[in-house]
C-alpha cells in the first residue's frame, strides 16, 4: 500500500522503510469494532480497502457521524491525541484491510519529522480537512432539511450512496429508515 505514496515524501530510503515498518496491515471481517466508545484510542488505522463508520450512542439510539474509505485515514482523534476515552465508535461496515500504527510510533515519527516543513504540511492539512468535514455536518444539520442533507450527499459523496447499507445513511442524516426511504421516494417521484 504505502509504495505508491513513496514519492510524495522527501524521506532517505532507511527512514521511509522505517516508518513504513511500524504499520501493520490486518484483515477483518464486516461489523467489526476496531474502537470502543470510552476506550482510549492507541492506534491510527489507514483503510487500504473497505468502509468504516464513526458512530456514537444516544439514549440506545445509533448516531452515525463519519464514513471513512480507502486511502483514508480514522481514529477518533480527540482520544487519540489528548489520551482521553473515545466519544464514538470505530467500526468496519464491510469486510476491510487496513494498516494500523500504534500512538507512540506515531508520536515518534512526528517528533522526528517536525522539522520537515512539507510533512508538517500534508500532516496539518490531513487534520484540518476532517475538521471541515466535522464542521459541514454539523452546519448541514443546522441549516438543511433531511432531504436537501440527502441531495449533497448523493452530490458530494455517491461512493457512500452505492456502498453504505440504508440503515447507516439514515443515521448519519438523522432520520430513521422509514423517513428515508420516504425522501428516497418523493425524489423518485419528482423525477
Amino acid at each position: 500500500m504505502f509504495h505508491q505514496s513513496r514519492n510524495k515524501f522527501p524521506l532517505t530510503d532507511e527512514k521511509w522503510l522505517e516508518y513504513t515498518g511500524y504499520f501493520n496491515r490486518i484483515e477483518i471481517p464486516a461489523k467489526t469494532t476496531l474502537l470502543e466508545e470510552g476506550e482510549i484510542s492507541k492506534r491510527l488505522f489507514i483503510i487500504e480497502k473497505g468502509c468504516i463508520r464513526v458512530w456514537f450512542n444516544n439514549n440506545g439510539k445509533d448516531l452515525t457521524t463519519q464514513f471513512f474509505f480507502e486511502n483514508q485515514s480514522v481514529a477518533s482523534i480527540e482520544s487519540f491525541m489528548k489520551k482521553i476515552p473515545s466519544p464514538v465508535v470505530v467500526e468496519t461496515i464491510e469486510p476491510a484491510i487496513v494498516w494500523w500504527i500504534h500512538k507512540n510510533d506515531l508520536d515518534k515519527i512526528l517528533d522526528e519529522i517536525k522539522e520537515i516543513p512539507e510533512l508538517r504540511e500534508r500532516l496539518i492539512n490531513m487534520l484540518f480537512e476532517r475538521t471541515f468535514d466535522y464542521m459541514k455536518y454539523f452546519v448541514s444539520f443546522i441549516k438543511d432539511s433531511p432531504t436537501q442533507r440527502y441531495l449533497n450527499l448523493i452530490e458530494e459523496r455517491p461512493q457512500i450512496i452505492q456502498r453504505v447499507p440504508q440503515h447507516y445513511i439514515a443515521s448519519y442524516l438523522g432520520v430513521t429508515t422509514v423517513h428515508l426511504s420516504r425522501i428516497k421516494s418523493k425524489l423518485l417521484h419528482n423525477k
